[in-house]
Order: structure tokens, then sequence, then C-alpha cells
């Protein structure tokens, strides 16, 4: 049988790659950005409740409405925006579901989508499988900024939509509000939609900064749709939940194709999940606990080879392998897991050209016990390597 591929140039994730060869080797796995920790048991006492209760049947095609009515005004109180519960939000089986489906809605053959890099991976695989053509925006090291006017450069009349990330994986920067009004600025009189995973929105880490959601800006929030995750909220990646919310214009077309690629979300995990976001502490406490992980980490690997200013954001610590080793960053990234027993994840991955910036990726996400593991072995790493 003759089979044509229509990714014919993707293979196998980075993640899979990383984590397979961490569980063959036995190496600490920091790549793959998951907690290697339990979620709160209030959360899961609520699932649990809720499947005897009997809410275990297809949810509807939108959410639960109570949820949808628990993030509504969860996002007025953080972002001062009004969004509609019923026909503004919709939940996901995860935020990279969400993600496809919104490419998919409204990328058309041809049209060119830009992609701020390096980039989550889904973004460009979806937009091609839309028929568009990604064009890439790349940050360079050491700073990461987006120079706009340059970005602005990128924009033709084939420019459908603009991705932006901010917490931003892999480099654990984010987006301040001289970004976000620049992004206005560029994209303001044009028919551009802005798609903003926004998945890290409460592991802001820098401190006296808060998250610039698209959603905050009125001219903004008319174009764009937004991203988030639960599993990265309730550390419970697992669960694949996830929600985007966006105008009603936006959303109308969203479900269009939502409806027919995956219909609906988990049912009794959405009901617990209303009832626990109640507290808002439950997400306000966040930072503070990322940022006592991240802190913790980088004092306990602070005297080794590697160069690293701290993440602003995520649960990513970046890190700068340039005094230990010149050789490429995929190669570097095998060798740390399969000689020094730490898995972790080489930035190039997420660049269309593989561009190097002898750059690697630590998650934090971990309990104490597994980062101290970790930094010992990474303490034996000096430039004799090399």
């Amino acid at each position: 049988m003759n089979i044509t591929s229509k990714l014919p140039n993707l293979g196998t994730t980075i993640f899979s790659v990383m984590s397979a060869l961490a569980n063959e080797t036995g190496a600490i796995n920091l790549s793959q950005g998951f907690p290697n920790y339990e979620c709160d048991p209030k959360l899961l006492d609520l699932v649990t409740q809720y499947m005897k209760k009997g809410m275990n049947q297809y949810a509807q095609m939108p959410g639960v409405p109570v949820l949808c009515q628990q993030l509504a005004k969860k996002i007025n109180s953080l972002y001062v925006a009004e969004f509609n519960p019923a026909t503004e939000i919709t939940i996901c089986p995860g935020a990279t579901e969400a993600i496809f489906s919104a490419i998919m809605a409204f990328v058309h053959p041809g049209e060119e989508v830009i992609v701020i890099e390096p980039a989550y991976d889904c973004y460009v695989p979806s937009i091609e499988l839309a028929g568009g053509k990604p064009v890439p925006y790349a940050l360079r090291a050491p700073d990461w900024k987006v120079d706009w006017a340059e970005l602005g450069k990128l924009i033709s009349p084939k420019t459908r939509m603009i991705i932006i990330n901010t917490p931003h994986n892999p480099l654990g920067t984010i987006l301040d509000e001289s970004d976000i009004l620049a992004l206005q600025k560029l994209v303001s009189g044009t028919d551009i939609i802005v798609l903003s995973d926004e998945v890290y929105e409460h592991l802001v880490l820098e401190k006296g900064a808060t998250h610039c959601s698209v959603m905050r800006y009125p001219e903004l929030r008319k174009r764009s749709l937004s991203v988030f995750s639960f599993g990265k909220t309730l550390h419970a990646t697992g669960w694949k939940l996830g929600y985007i919310v966006g105008d009603e214009r936006l959303m109308r077309e969203f479900r269009k194709v939502h409806q027919f690629n995956v219909f609906s979300a988990n049912t009794p995990m959405q009901y617990a999940i209303a009832d626990y976001l109640e507290d808002p502490s439950v997400y306000n406490s966040l930072p503070d606990f990322f940022a006592q992980k991240r802190d913790f980490f980088l004092d306990l690997i602070k005297d080794s080879p590697f160069k690293c200013r701290p993440s602003q954001g995520t649960y990513f610590q970046v890190a700068d392998y340039s005094a230990i080793s010149d050789e490429a960053d995929t190669d570097f990234a095998i060798r740390m897991t399969k000689e020094f027993g730490v898995a972790v994840i080489p930035i190039s991955s997420f660049y269309s050209n593989k561009l190097d910036n002898k750059v690697i990726r630590f998650c934090f996400a971990k309990t104490e016990e597994t980062l101290l593991a970790a930094a010992e072995r990474i303490s034996k790493i000096n430039v004799s390597v090399r």
C-alpha cells in the first residue's frame, strides 16, 4: 500500500525521545515538563465524588457550564475582562488540542502564520496540516527579546495569524506590557488573529511582574484566542484538560472544528475543578511555590560551569553550557543523559532551522529529593568533559 505522509519531515517529539532515553539509562528526568509529585488530595477527592455521583457521560461540547462560569469569574478578577461563559469559553482535552483546533479553524491553505521560535513543538505541524506556511521569527541568546519592528517585517498580505507564548516554553521568559502594546500596534487594522499560548499564566516567577494576558487589552481581545492548561495549574498534566477563551465570533468558528475533533472533555474532572477553583489561593500561591523550587535548584548548581539567568516564568530553567563543551546541543543532551545521568532538552529542537545557541532546558517541577540528586550529578560536570 502506498502511503504519502502529510508530515514527511516529522519524527518523534524530543520530549518522547529524551524521556525514553532517561528510562533506558536510569537517568533523572529533568527533560519532559511534568511534576513528579502528587496534586492536592482535596482535588482527587472531588473527582472521586463526582464519579460516584454519576457524572461519567459526555459533557456538553463547550464544557460543563459551572466550570465555564467559574473561569469567567476568575478571568474577570485577574484581567478585568468580561467573557460570556456560554459562548466565549470552551473546555478542551488539553491545551494542545485547543491550539490545533484553533489553527485548523482559521488558517487556510497558502496563508502564513508567524511563529516566534524557539516554539512549543505542536505549532508548526498544526500549521502545516492546515495547509498553511509557518513563518519563523528566531529569538537569540542571551536576551531572547522580540524585536517587534523586525517581526513586523514578516507580516504580509497572506499573514493570517501570529502565535505568542508567555510565560515562554522552553525559555522561561515573559512578555511585558511594552511587548503586548507593540504587538497590538502591529495587528491593528488588519485581519490577523493572535493565538496566545498562556498555559503557564500562574507561573510568573519574576518579582514584581504580572502575567500580561492579551485579554487585558480590549483592542487585542477582539482578535485573540487565549489558551490555558489545568494540567500546569493543578500539577496534573496527565489529565489533559485545558480551555480556550476568545470573542464570540472567533469561538463560533473554533467550535466548528473542536466539536468534530474531540467533541468534549472529561466530565467528572470538570465538575471537580469548578469546585476546586472556588479558592483562588490554589493558583495565586503558585508563583511562590515554583520560585522556591527554581531558587533551590539554581543554588544547588551555582558552582557548576553552567551559566543560568533565573527563569522569569514556567517551571523550566535554561542553561548555557558553552563553557563545558562546543558540541551540538542535541549531542550534549544525549551525553548529559548517558554519562551524567540527568536528562535534559536541547533548545535547538524548538527551532525550525535547528538554531544552536548552546543552551539546554531543565524542568524543576520536581521534589527537592529529585533536584538534590540531579544537582549532585550535575556538579560532577566540569570543563574537562570538553
